[in-house]
């Protein structure tokens, strides 16, 4: 009798959803089916005591306001990883984020990579490639502040949508907590995220992070791990890398 090979689940549901968006699915519904040319349903109707007064008047709705985070880089780096951060419900590995307060780059990845210890944030074969572009403009890792927009990596392998808007108020948060002199973004999920409709345009050029009290000289480039796949763009990311040190 063969043995079965044993399979990760985590790989197997990666490759499930892989399938599902090279076939065009981009979004979740619902698990019961749904009538999309329907109507929408009207409005309910107001009582008749709550019209003329009688009745308790319906609660009003508070506008939710943004959650206050920790105001220095210890208590933020402690709360990263904690139960509140949004990576904490997905219960994969958390990988820690770097802090040089005051350094002289800033690079935020989009997550851990699938390959290397689970507690770095850039490992295996991309984060070798990285250690050499540091190199190539005088600095090593030791120097550098390093975090990711999700410090663990979800099972499909992508940031989920409906917690990147979080993610980019935690990003930011941080960066004005190290208030680096420059900030370098790797992956074009970094650079949707902070950026948004404008992030098109924004790779490769020179733009500024706009916070409360300050901005910060950022330059949006390719992740290692794509660079690894399309050896080709290096000669573009070294450019990036140029202008965001010697551009004007």
């Amino acid at each position: 009798m063969g043995v079965e090979p044993l399979n990760s689940w985590n790989a197997e549901a990666a490759s499930a959803l892989q399938w599902w968006r090279d076939a065009g699915v981009d979004m979740l519904v619902a698990d019961d089916p749904r009538d999309w040319m329907a109507p929408p349903a009207p409005a309910r109707a107001a009582t008749a005591a709550q019209v003329h007064g009688d009745g308790p008047a319906p609660a009003p709705v508070a506008p939710a306001g943004p959650q206050s985070l920790p105001a220095t880089i210890e208590e933020f780096a402690r709360w990263r990883v904690g139960p509140d951060a949004p990576e904490a419900r997905w219960h994969m590995p958390m990988a820690t984020m770097q802090n040089v307060p005051g350094a002289p780059l800033m690079v935020v990845f989009d997550l851990p990579e699938p390959e290397g210890e689970s507690d770095i944030l850039l490992g295996g074969s991309a984060g070798r490639l990285f250690d050499r572009m540091l190199a190539a403009v005088g600095l090593d890792r030791a120097q550098v502040a390093l975090s990711a927009l999700a410090l663990a990596r979800p099972a499909t392998g992508q940031v989920p949508a409906a917690d990147l808007a979080r993610l980019a108020e935690l990003t930011r948060h941080h960066i004005g907590l190290i208030a680096p002199e420059r900030v370098l973004l790797l992956g074009d999920a970094v650079n949707r995220a902070l950026f948004g409709a404008e992030s098109a345009r924004n790779r490769g050029g020179l733009h500024a992070i706009n916070m409360e009290k300050r901005q910060f000289r950022s330059v949006a480039s390719y992740h290692p791990r794509f660079l690894i796949q399309r050896p080709i763009a290096k000669a573009e990311s070294w450019k990036h890398l140029q202008l965001l040190f010697w551009g004007d």
